[in-house]
């Protein structure tokens, strides 16, 4: 199977939450689909926090409008891992985000993973960056850390990116 330049954003106007995430893994650019890696668990945790009323997988990712939530990648271009990630990749894509967040003006920008964090606000970064709701914004919209959904990532439990998920989703219905 050929792998893909970039993935299609998912994003209609009216988006309440963001999803943004670092950039699609080989599997997702094969497949042509966000989060499709065999551990991620990005979709196991949407439907679980109820931020979509009904199970999804992968090659659905196309149908999150229906729950005005949207999907993004900060940098476009598939990779194995972030390690091969450059500053100007992560430069490109903070352009191009602010710029999509400017044109649909989610009311959350929820960010996949603490490295997106302090990729887009590295004055901010000193410590520790905790899960959850931030002081900063992003043009007007406020800005959410969820942890990371990739299987490699082994910081946070599962029982901990659900609680994060849920966090998003009392946020979103407090909008």
């Amino acid at each position: 199977m050929a792998i893909r330049r970039q993935l299609s954003d998912h994003i209609r106007p009216g988006v309440q939450v963001l999803f943004v995430g670092i950039n699609p893994g080989l599997r997702s650019a094969r497949t042509g689909h966000h989060f499709a890696g065999y551990s991620n668990r990005f979709w196991r945790l949407l439907r679980q926090s109820k931020l979509v009323s009904e199970p999804l997988t992968y090659e659905q990712d196309w149908r999150l409008p229906e729950w005005k939530l949207g999907l993004t990648n900060v940098v476009r271009r598939p990779r194995a891992g972030i390690d091969v990630l450059t500053a100007r990749d992560y430069a490109a894509g903070r352009k191009r985000l602010l710029a999509t967040v400017r044109r649909y003006r989610p009311r959350v920008v929820a960010l996949l993973g603490v490295t997106i964090y302090r990729q887009l606000f590295p004055s901010m970064c000193t410590g520790t960056v905790q899960l959850g709701l931030q002081h900063e914004r992003l043009a007007r919209a406020r800005v959410y850390v969820l942890p990371n959904p990739s299987g490699r990532n082994t910081h946070y439990s599962y029982r901990a990116m659900l609680a994060a998920f849920r966090g998003l989703k009392r946020l979103a219905r407090m909008m």
